[in-house]
């Protein structure tokens, strides 16, 4: 309990902060696959939305990439 409490201390908020980033992640990668369909069917210019829905692919990536749990050693 007491190894728990500690750890908690040092990362506040880890469990509520990477089911947001999980969250941002997937709304990202659903824009993402969307945008793809649009591409394919040609329907119209996405330039700027597929540049939005990739950036947040990686910054979302990114940030659950950093908020891991990198164990002790």
């Amino acid at each position: 309990m007491r190894e728990r409490l500690l750890r908690e201390s040092r990362t506040p908020w880890r469990g509520l902060r990477r089911l947001l980033w999980i969250a941002l992640f997937a709304s990202g990668g659903l824009g993402l696959f969307v945008m793809s369909f649009s591409i394919s069917a040609g329907t119209r210019d996405v330039g700027t939305d597929l540049a939005i829905q990739v950036g947040a692919v990686v910054l979302f990536g990114g940030l659950l990439w950093f908020d891991r749990d990198r164990g002790d050693g």
